[in-house]
């Protein structure tokens, strides 16, 4: 693509129509710019657009776009195409960083987004001249430049404070402290002797403190990995102006909005961060300064108010105070009862109350608020900071500490007692302090594991969370209900079984609340009770106990799906998904009305995919459906087709990516159900699956492999006969895989059943072919993985066409060659294969070599045969070799880069470990021993006299124990 005006102008257009509401213009914009994000310049072009465009949206459009194609090929994956040329990759790398410092905050965004991406990947070995680049402009003196490097740098570093310590990093890390660190400090200065100067003029200061906001972000990360001497050096500068920073209060700077944080409120929440930081890790060094720290943040939580704008605030300010209070050695700033109250009273009741804000989330924003309660990403949330201090403070002084809370839980539920109605929030504050203070461990899976003696968790369910369930107007106080269905979800380990039981139809009717956070609650904790074990490891609540309710509960749960803002609620679908896995065939009755509600639902959400969990569970339910359903009547599995279908055909021809890999796993595991032929529905199918482009994107190779295996086993003949001009494109796929070291060993799969089930002379042709793609694969990068599924395929070729065959094709290729192979690579290498079917097909097929192979016992070959043997013998006896060499670190898939849908596996659509042998060999040690007696028949005196010259004595005591074992004698 040429830099021309007239591809500028057509690119505009497109960009344009993939802003459009309608799909019908959006879809095909967006395939063109994928089609054409492979050329040369074009990502030129994108910047030019940006740059000098005269429309704002484009400029916009283009810089999102721009960095979402950074996002998804910059980084360079073995074995797969370089996406941008390397002029590009240049151009870009020397344009970018001006145009980021020149552009407007919407675009400057983008592009800063798009420098950290690919400062990801080049910085420092292929990007060394980024930092200085960047550190020279802070002597601009024009702030808008200096805080789009700041905001650039802070995107860059942010990464060190959840990488592994690594020498790379660690070097990293210091190049970046050798050019940053006095810079920063310097501007750090400079900043706040500007704030003074600026104090009255509040355009200025606003970008001040979102400089120094930055500052201290930046100082966060650089600090995080270990404490860097020239921040040691110069920690009297960082935090006396750090400490001034905390207890400044500028009129000016206060904002009147009550939601949204202000700048001084970001800045300050940052540096109680840095200050947690340094208390936590570097103590030693940060004692001197603790105390004054200690004073000003106490001062700043007593003195802030209730409103929203503070809660970062208030929450990293409580969130130091909990990291100072369970260090033992600051343990005497806390000892005083008095201190302790005075906690207790000012800081964590307050803050644990149930405000009016929280009142509006619960109501008119419940996904923001289950995220944040359920999910535990209410990392920045007043009451999930003051339970952390709670917790902090019961590491010491636990009697104390629960002995001020009982009061308090007592007096809270007492005032609810007296008017319910006006002071229902008293018992929710009292509920969440329990919840709080009892739970001392807790994990995802078994919910509270340790508890606090706070209050008697057994009664306080009877006393005060059962009357909320039991209570027969659902939709009245649906807070406290929501915390009466936590209350349960969270101490599931701590309530006997009886209760639990109780507590199954109060919330199955619960799934009826009007509320989202009411009924979502509700079908999260019949998912997690769900699942709980019992003694014998089945799970704690049996099919049969649930046997009442089984028609409600399904009832239910796909009523709830129909609420307002519930249409794709994952907790609801997940709930599903498991009621089906408990309840199993006890569902089948209900399953012909379900499923239609499930396709349903499938066809809407394909429209626009927008839940990947809610998507996932959906996939599961519909799996679970097809397995329980045939595993009672393999015949059904033609309705389930005819109700699926025709989703899936409208799935695929409008190429939802999402959902591809999700539809080929439940296709396989319908053809899987069938006995032994193929639908011709599924065969009208099998040409489009070759078609390269699925094969683009690596989310769909392993299901569409397991989907071609699913083909071939039922119905290779056919295949064969009815679509033989298909046989190249199904072998051009095996070539694609094969040529990945990311995928190659789904390539071996795919080869393994071609070989096993498609007629052998329907391959005649292509066999030779086969193996000359697998040699020179071998020659340009031989690893394990590649060597271990090697070795699988060629004893899986002998199995199936006999010893002479193989050593016939190897010889063919090259004279002597089957003696390199079997010199080379099965002897020494063979120890390497693990998998109990894989071992077996390879003692089979390597007993084969020894013992019906002609060439083995009277040519050049011959003096394998012994080496072999013993290696065989080694498989048997020795552990398994798992050692890789150092070289060898394959990309994961879940690591490839960008927006590809990764390879979600359905838990239900599991397949079966299929062995190809089968019961004609049970144990191949015995098939040794009886093949090795019939050659030593054949040729009398031959085997015993190599044996017993060159078998080491160790390898020989193990063979006469498999002849003894199978009852036969050599000759």
């Amino acid at each position: 693509m040429e830099l021309n005006d007239a591809n500028l102008q057509t690119l505009t257009e497109f960009l344009r129509k993939t802003l459009d509401p309608d799909p019908s213009v959006r879809r095909p914009a967006e395939k063109f710019l994928e089609s054409v994000e492979g050329n040369q310049n074009y990502p030129l072009l994108l910047l030019t657009l940006l740059e000098k465009s005269q429309d704002n949206v484009i400029r916009v459009c283009a810089a999102v776009t721009f960095k979402n194609y950074i996002k998804r090929n910059w980084r360079i994956v073995e074995d797969e195409p370089n996406k941008i040329s390397d002029p590009d990759r240049t151009a870009i790398k020397a344009n970018i960083v001006n145009l980021m410092l020149s552009s407007p905050e919407q675009i400057q965004k983008q592009l800063s987004d798009a420098i950290s991406i690919i400062g990801r990947e080049d910085f420092p070995q292929k990007w060394p001249d980024l930092l200085t680049e960047m550190v020279t402009r802070f002597r601009s003196g024009d702030f808008h430049i200096i805080n789009g490097v700041l905001r650039t740098a802070h995107s860059l570093f942010k990464r060190y404070r959840h990488e592994f310590k690594s020498n790379e990093l660690w070097s990293e890390i210091k190049l970046v402290l050798d050019t940053f660190a006095l810079p920063l400090t310097e501007l750090f200065k400079a900043t706040i002797e500007l704030c003074q100067t600026h104090a009255t003029d509040v355009n200025a200061l606003k970008v001040l403190f979102s400089s120094l906001t930055l500052i201290a972000k930046l100082f966060y990360s650089l600090n995080f990995q270990d404490l860097p001497e020239f921040f040691e050096d110069h920690m009297e500068t960082w935090m006396t102006n750090f400490h001034g920073l905390l207890t400044l209060d500028n009129k000016l700077l206060q904002t009147d909005d009550e939601e949204e944080a202000g700048l001084l409120e970001l800045l300050k929440s940052q540096i109680c961060d840095n200050a947690a930081l340094y208390a936590q890790k570097y103590d030693e060094e940060f004692q001197p300064y603790l105390p004054r720290f200690v004073t000003a943040i106490w001062n700043l939580l007593v003195s802030t108010g209730q409103e929203v704008k503070y809660d970062l605030l208030v929450s990293n300010a409580i969130q130091f105070l909990a990291s100072v209070c369970e260090r033992p050695h600051y343990k005497h700033l806390f000892e005083d009862q008095n201190t302790l109250t005075s906690i207790c009273e000012k800081v964590i009741v307050p803050n644990m109350e149930f405000r009016s804000a929280d009142e509006e989330a619960f109501e008119d924003n419940s996904e923001e608020y289950i995220r944040r309660d359920l999910e535990g990403s209410d990392i920045d949330t007043r009451r999930r900071a003051a339970c952390d201090l709670v917790r902090g403070l019961c590491k010491f002084f636990e009697g104390p500490v629960t002995a001020i809370f009982s009061g308090y839980v007592n007096s809270m539920l007492a005032e609810y007692a007296k008017t319910p109605r006006e002071n229902w929030k008293h018992k929710d504050a009292a509920i969440y302090l329990v919840t709080s203070l009892a739970s001392k461990a807790q994990t995802q899976k078994h919910g509270i594991t340790q508890a606090n003696e706070l209050v008697n968790l057994t009664e306080f369910f009877v006393n005060h969370i059962l009357p909320d369930l039991k209570s027969p107007n659902v939709n009245e106080f649906p807070v406290l209900k929501a915390d009466a269905i936590k209350y349960v979800m969270i101490f599931r380990s701590q309530l006997p079984k009886e209760q639990l039981l109780q507590a199954v139809p109060l919330l199955i009717t619960h799934l009826q609340a009007e509320s989202t956070v009411e009924h979502t609650y509700a079908s999260h904790a019949l998912e997690r009770l769900f699942t709980m074990r019992g003694p014998n490891n089945t799970t704690l609540i049996t099919a049969a106990e649930m046997a009442p309710f089984t028609e409600q509960l399904l009832n239910n749960l796909f009523k709830a799906l129909a609420f307002p803002g519930s249409a794709e609620n994952e907790y609801i679908m997940k709930a599903i998904m498991r009621s089906f896995s408990l309840l199993q065939e006890s569902i089948v009755p209900y399953i012909p009305t379900l499923i239609g509600q499930l396709t349903h639902k499938l066809l809407q959400v394909s429209k626009n995919p927008s839940k990947p969990h809610f998507n996932h569970y959906l996939f599961e339910s519909l799996c679970l459906s097809v397995r329980i359903t045939c595993k009672a009547n393999p015949a059904t599995v033609s309705s389930f087709e005819e109700a699926l279908f025709p989703v899936f055909t409208e799935i695929l021809q409008n190429d939802v990516q999402e959902f591809l890999p999700y539809v080929f796993q439940v296709m396989s595991l319908l053809l899987e159900i069938h006995s032994n032929s193929i639908p011709a529905s599924y065969m009208a199918l099998f040409p489009h699956l070759l078609q390269p482009v699925l094969w683009e994107r690596t989310g769909n190779i392993p299901p569409l492999v397991r989907l071609l295996q699913a083909y071939l086993e039922k119905g290779g003949e056919t295949i064969a006969r009815s679509a033989a001009d298909k046989i190249p494109g199904l072998l051009g796929v095996f070539q694609k895989l094969i040529a990945s070291k990311a995928n190659d060993h789904q390539g071996f799969y795919l080869l393994n059943s071609i070989i096993e089930h498609m007629p052998p002379e329907s391959l005649i042709q292509y066999r030779k072919q086969i193996f000359i793609l697998l040699f020179q694969r071998l020659q340009s990068s031989k690893t394990t993985k590649f060597i271990k599924s090697f070795l699988v395929f060629v004893n899986l070729y002998c199995v199936k066409y006999g010893a002479i065959a193989l050593q016939e094709i190897f010889d063919s290729i090259q004279p002597k060659m089957f003696g390199m192979v079997l010199e080379k690579i099965v002897i020494p290498e063979v120890q390497k294969v693990s998998g109990p079917v894989e071992k077996k097909i390879c003692a089979v097929g390597i007993t084969k070599i020894l013992t019906e192979c002609p060439a083995m016992m009277d040519t050049e070959y011959t003096k394998l045969w012994t080496p072999l043997l013993q290696a065989l013998i080694g498989f048997f006896e020795l552990p398994e070799d798992d050692s890789i060499p150092d070289d060898e670190h394959f990309i994961d898939i879940e690591d490839t880069p960008g927006y590809q849908t990764a390879f979600s596996q359905l838990a239900f659509a599991g397949k079966k470990e299929h062995d190809p042998i089968g019961d004609a060999v049970g144990n191949p040690k015995i098939l040794l021993a009886q093949s090795l007696h019939k050659l030593s028949t054949a040729c009398p005196g031959r085997v015993p006299s190599m044996l017993s010259t060159s078998l080491n004595a160790e390898a020989l005591q193990f063979l006469q124990g498999y002849l003894q074992a199978a009852t036969v004698q050599l000759v």
